[in-house]
């Protein structure tokens, strides 16, 4: 088998106002969906003025279910507005809304890629955040709810606004928890390649046969929703984000975990956080569950110490059950290289494409489909499936070639994986000069780990550091992109805080020697993907190449 390389407090908030009179209503969201799943939520409506309030169930309970009620009005159609649409995240949510029968808008300060799917698909979108967006009709209707971003402040004016007129505000890991209760989760998480991982197993799902749901947090040219696959099958393929606690509303079949790292900074105070936040993740296992887990990787192993907690593992065959105040019981089934791990890979080689080659193991197919094939029979059909996958975008993606110029863009945004992917291109390239653009994402990723970028960003041949993207952050800014273009000490650097500058700077290197060797990766988790495209064409242009 080859691959080409992969790199890839927490409660809901909600919104209660005070009424003078008070009545019960349950919205049951209906529209296609499979069997009986069904995403319900409590609302508290006040008939005199007419405001509603969420009542929320939390994510520390299991089972906090409402009274099933008819709406009071069946013949109109309920009314979800997403704030933050724009993400990865968000439209996924909203098309799936769609597919649902909602009526569906959504807002964002920008325009993205993920738009376009989600306007051809009917959803009114919106450029900017404005009260006026949650309004119709000249102000006589607004949304049934409210749906947010990770990203988006309690300060947003749509998000006060709804707050002030008593409509519901769901965060995010609410909406999903009431997405996926119904079905047969399967949630990958960690730190790194939990994209990946999870569009590779949809894709292999669904190719073979498997009607399944999913959702995953990055572009997949071969799934008809770009990042969402809509079937009517039990099974739910999720890319499970730690970010904000998002997946601690989640009740998963089965959980994969990749690694685990400090990450996201600006959420986890250190690794011991972040290894708190994973733990109650693991906590959320189904009775009978099943937990798969990278045995090679350090923090994720640390997790398997209950004792700390007051339960100690029990091993029997090769899997262990763990037991705690939470579950009656899962297995525990260890991935990786090593031969210590009950499914591990063997015969790994290098091979030209910057991956490897290795014997094919896979276990999450099997235990979600055991019993209905044979171990080998699995086998060979997860073969013929994988050879077929093409990967996501933003995963050392290719953007085009000019003369002997390579460009390629990865959504490396921590040094790990800035490391691995410039590993990748190393591999691939082994001759070539490499120039990394390194777009830094949040100040507070840049100022906690700037050595250790300054170390991983050492193994290219020239370094650009651009001015840091970030959206989400707020107070004193004490670090900024020169400071790490200064600590990168092995590798030749600079600062250029525009990307339309950066454009400029390498298409006039590069035309001044247009048949040298040469690979451009552009990395980060910003904009700084739109410097490959405007490269290319500005060296057809000036190269005079159509």
């Amino acid at each position: 088998m080859s691959t080409s390389p992969a790199t890839s407090v927490s409660d809901s908030r909600y919104f209660q106002p005070n009424f003078l009179e008070k009545v019960k209503i349950i919205v049951h969201l209906t529209g296609l969906r499979h069997k009986n799943t069904v995403l319900e939520k409590c609302i508290l409506a006040s008939k005199k003025n007419r405001r509603i309030s969420l009542i929320k169930t939390r994510a520390t309970k299991r089972e906090q279910h409402c009274n099933i009620e008819h709406l009071k009005d069946r013949n109109q159609q309920n009314w979800v507005h997403f704030v933050g649409v724009g993400g990865c995240g968000l439209s996924a949510l909203a098309l799936i809304a769609v597919k649902q029968g909602f009526e569906v808008s959504g807002s964002d300060r920008k325009w993205s890629s993920f738009m376009d799917g989600l306007q051809q698909a009917g959803v009114r979108l919106h450029i900017g955040h404005s009260t006026l967006n949650i309004q119709s009709e000249n102000g006589s209707r607004f949304p049934n709810c409210i749906v947010v971003s990770s990203a988006i402040s309690e300060d947003n004016a749509e998000v006060l606004h709804a707050k002030s007129i008593g409509i519901p505000v769901y965060k995010r890991d609410y909406w999903l928890a009431k997405l996926t209760e119904n079905h047969k989760l399967i949630a990958v998480s960690g730190t790194h390649g939990k994209s990946t991982t999870s569009a590779l197993l949809a894709y292999v799902l669904k190719s073979m046969g498997d009607d399944l749901m999913a959702v995953v947090g990055a572009y997949v040219s071969q799934f008809p929703g770009g990042n969402v696959i809509w079937g009517d099958g039990p099974h739910f393929v999720l890319e499970a984000d730690e970010y904000d606690g998002c997946f601690l509303g989640l009740s998963p079949y089965i959980a994969v975990l990749t690694n685990v790292e400090w990450e996201h900074v600006d959420f986890f105070q250190d690794e011991e956080a972040v290894k708190t936040f994973f733990r109650r993740f693991l906590k959320r296992i189904r009775v009978g569950g099943h937990l798969i887990i990278c045995g090679d990787d350090v923090g994720a192993r640390s997790l398997l110490d209950y004792t700390s907690e007051g339960s100690k593992p029990e091993h029997a065959s090769g899997t262990m059950l763990v037991t705690s105040s939470d579950v009656d019981g899962y297995n525990i089934i260890t991935y990786g290289i090593s031969s210590t791990n009950e499914w591990h890979a063997s015969s790994i080689c290098p091979n030209s494409k910057g991956g490897s080659d290795y014997v094919l193991v896979i276990a999450t197919v099997t235990v979600l489909l055991q019993g209905q094939r044979q171990v080998h029979e699995l086998i060979n059909s997860l073969k013929l499936h994988l050879l077929d996958f093409i990967g996501l975008s933003r995963r050392f993606e290719r953007i085009g070639k000019i003369h002997r110029c390579h460009i390629y863009d990865d959504y490396a945004q921590h040094p790990t994986e800035v490391y691995f992917v410039l590993q990748a291109a190393r591999q691939r390239f082994p001759s070539m000069r490499l120039v990394v653009v390194f777009q830094p994402h949040t100040y507070s990723r840049l100022a906690a780990l700037k050595d250790d970028f300054a170390v991983a960003l050492s193994h290219a041949d020239h370094v650009v550091v651009t001015a840091v993207y970030s959206v989400r952050e707020a107070g004193p800014r004490n670090v900024c992109g020169k400071d790490l273009a200064t600590s990168i000490i092995s590798s030749p650097s600079e600062y250029i805080p525009s990307l339309d500058d950066v454009v400029d700077k390498l298409a006039l290197e590069i035309c001044k020697d247009p048949l040298r060797e040469i690979v451009i990766l552009t990395l980060g988790a910003g904009d700084v993907n739109t410097v490959g495209p405007k490269l290319l064409h500005e060296l057809q242009k000036r190269l005079c190449i159509t």
